[in-house]
């Protein structure tokens, strides 16, 4: 059969004929409702010629390309067939025999019901069986979303009596040769998500994480693209790993004129191999396809993200208090803080590292998970009935698969530690993958939520593994979230890793929210935010508004860039508000009360960021569902390159709507460095949410016209940023 999926303005061709693998003949741009000859003729149409020195039948790229049909490049599979040794004439063992794996053939085909909650519509998901000769087995799902974002995974059963060693399995797709320039992320601490471009050239463009989770310097999405696209512009395919261990992403060109996109698991030899009648399931492999550049990849991941994994509710106001107090807890402090925050408009007050028996730095009592008798007489519940007599929630820091060598627990249960020697921030790594640790770790948590009113968990991990056991211990804190969630199915769990080193689409099936960095600085904070969007959908992404200086950067930065760079994103506070000025604290209040009124549009619309031509200056915005609304923000990073900057546009309006343009007022007016502001501007309170003409008249302007001409722009000094409401009228 020859499979041709369909949505929204994607076309998939998946050539199942004969024995051979299928292969994807077409991924891209919708081909429209074409017959089944037509589809039959299409295909048979792209065999290409047969190059001078090479195989003498026409090269067909599959799903899972090996060396048996002439693919030179990574194979799409790897591992041995192991048999055992056996014992010979003469009493001594003969050698274990090592046999690669044979060539796979097509078994049987066919469109089966989608898994509920997929976001995959009826017939278009397909399953692939697969055989070999020595009992190998791969079945291969390939679904199309009907956001048009397409997923593949893989089954590799045993079905012989030899032992397999599974080497690799990816998701393979060729992407055509104007695909010719490649984007994906790296990063460090408190400095994720920081983009990389280069051109495709002939070989492997590998990203490899060896982390145990998929680190600071996570590829996130590898796209291929044509030259020079843009976030508004170019024709792109992308890649994404769901999977929170090692993962590969890569892109590939082969001397045979085929370019490829690849992932999968990263296994370490020997890692994991497979007996007679067991299965690996390899994490899915999303990909995306989209003509409108980056933006139009994130608009159709965005949507299949909340068709699937939606947030519980709203995204409440949250204050933590780890830069508020740090280790520093008490009773008074604490409920004093929360005072604060409840009068200022905060939903959700977060008890951060700190409460647990003997935890006064980071060196030492991580397990011990216990409430400190000496800090806490009467456990947590005096905080709690502060918090939420206050109307607010209570959140809980956690770090559970973590444990420091200074603790009770690995005091007693040495046999514990993953990590071995190796410290990083003074701990170790607990080994989720043996049952008495797994069970311990589920006790306890499951102890404290029972015991308070915790509605929403950080669950941390600040440290990479440093040894092999990655797949094992993925697999097991897979199975504590789950059962954690199936026993208290009311909280909420964010998923923090030193910042942001745990951001995949695999753990989004268990958690609600991502700490995407550590760094509150919000000059860095604009980067991080820009590109982690990429791949997911603002309010799953926190974003707090932490004090000045910063934390991680010493940087010291205006309330109101704080206050504007939060905004967009799942906001909250990371800032002893106890200290606060009234001024400050009129601010954070005033600038809640306008999240609170954005929520549905920020949290509910489509991200537009427009690209820059100037470095020093970047707008970005989110454009309501019915374009009726939108919110930009024009963000000053540093000083610009020219005395008078192209002007502010806002595109992803509606093209015959006409808007209002005004200013929202957050934090004080920004600094600017013109003596008058341009003529649009002008006006006593320009700046207080008053955006006028000369004539004081409202401003109104087609989405035409405030998309490709748009608005001169104030002389934001660096550090600085406005925000944009434009309604229709």
């Amino acid at each position: 059969m020859i499979f041709h999926l369909r949505a929204a303005g994607t076309s998939v061709l998946l050539d199942a004929r004969g024995t051979a693998v299928p292969a994807v003949v077409h991924w891209g741009a919708d081909l429209g409702d074409l017959d089944d000859a037509t589809v039959e003729r299409l295909v048979d149409a792209q065999v290409p010629a047969v190059p001078p020195s090479a195989i003498d039948v026409p090269f067909r790229l599959s799903l899972i390309p090996t060396l048996h049909e002439g693919w030179t490049g990574r194979p799409g599979i790897s591992g041995y067939v192991v048999e055992p040794a056996a014992p010979a004439s003469s009493g001594a063992a003969s050698p274990t025999a090592r046999h690669p794996l044979p060539p796979l053939r097509l078994g049987a085909a066919q469109v089966v019901e989608p898994a509920s909650g997929s976001g995959v519509p009826a017939g278009s998901a397909v399953r692939l069986e697969l055989a070999a000769d020595g009992d190998l087995r791969v079945v291969t799902d390939v679904e199309l979303t009907g956001e048009g974002v397409l997923r593949l995974r893989h089954t590799w059963t045993n079905a012989g009596d030899a032992v397999v060693e599974v080497g690799s399995l990816d998701a393979v797709l060729p992407v055509p040769d104007r695909a010719a320039e490649v984007l994906d992320l790296s990063g460090t601490w408190a400095h994720e998500r920081r983009p990389q471009r280069r051109a495709v050239g002939d070989g492997v463009w590998s990203r490899e994480g060896r982390h145990g989770r998929p680190g600071h310097d996570h590829a996130y999405l590898v796209v291929a693209g044509t030259p020079g696209f843009g976030f508004r512009s170019g024709e792109v395919w992308a890649m994404h790993v769901a999977w929170s261990g090692d993962t590969r992403h890569g892109v590939e060109r082969s001397t045979l004129g085929r370019t490829v996109l690849a992932g999968g698991e990263l296994l370490a030899p020997g890692e994991l191999a497979l007996g007679p009648g067991e299965s690996w399931t390899t994490p899915w492999v999303v990909a995306v396809w989209s003509p409108e550049g980056l933006d139009g990849l994130s608009a159709r991941l965005h949507a299949w993200v909340r068709s699937t994994s939606p947030v519980p509710s709203e995204r409440p106001v949250t204050l933590n208090t780890w830069e508020a107090v740090y280790f520093d807890h008490d009773l008074e402090r604490l409920g004093a803080l929360a005072d604060v925050a409840a009068r200022v408009g905060v939903e959700r007050f977060v008890l951060d590292d700190g409460w647990f028996r003997g935890r006064v730095d980071d060196r030492r009592a991580l397990g011990d998970w216990f409430v400190d008798e000496q800090r806490w007489p009467d456990g947590l519940h005096p905080l709690a009935e502060r918090v939420t007599g206050l109307g607010m929630q209570l959140g809980l820091w956690v770090e559970p698969e973590m444990v420091s060598p200074d603790s009770d627990v690995a005091r007693a249960h040495p046999e514990w530690l993953l990590s071995g020697g190796v410290t990083w921030r003074h701990q170790h790594v607990l080994d989720l993958r043996q049952d008495d640790a797994r069970d311990f770790v589920l006790e306890r948590l499951d102890a404290l939520l029972t015991e308070y009113p915790v509605a929403y968990v950080k669950w941390d991990h600040n440290r990479d593994l440093l040894t092999e056991g990655a797949h094992g211990q993925t697999v097991a804190l897979y199975g504590v979230l789950d059962e954690l969630r199936r026993r208290h199915p009311g909280v909420e769990i964010e998923s923090c890793a030193s910042g942001g080193a745990r951001v995949d689409l695999g753990i989004l099936e268990r958690v609600d929210r991502f700490w995407t960095s550590d760094v509150n600085d919000p000059l860095e904070r604009q980067a991080v935010q820009r590109w982690s969007t990429l791949l997911l959908p603002p309010e799953y992404l926190g974003s707090h508004v932490g004090p000045s200086p910063a934390h991680t950067t010493g940087r010291q930065s205006d309330l109101g860039f704080r206050l504007v760079t939060a905004l967009f994103l799942s906001a909250g506070l990371e800032w002893d508000l106890t200290r606060a000025s009234t001024a400050e604290l009129e601010h954070v209040r005033r600038w809640i009360g306008e999240y609170r009124e954005l929520r549905g549009l920020l949290h509910g619309g489509t991200v537009v960021r427009v690209d820059a031509t100037d470095p020093a200056t970047e707008v970005h915005g989110v454009v309501a569902e019915d374009r009726t609304e939108a919110v930009f923000a024009h963000v000053a990073l540093t000083a610009p390159r020219s005395a008078l900057p192209a002007p502010v546009r806002f595109p992803g309006l509606d093209p015959e709507l006409r808007y209002v343009v005004r200013v929202l007022p957050i934090g004080d007016p920004p600094r600017t460095l013109e003596p008058r502001p341009p003529a649009w501007l002008q006006g006593d309170g320009w700046l207080g949410g008053e955006g006028t003409l000369l004539d004081d008249e409202d401003l109104v302007l087609t989405g035409r016209v405030l998309g490709e001409v748009g608005l001169p722009g104030a002389l934001l000094l660096p550090g600085q940023a406005m925000v944009f409401h434009l309604g229709a009228c």
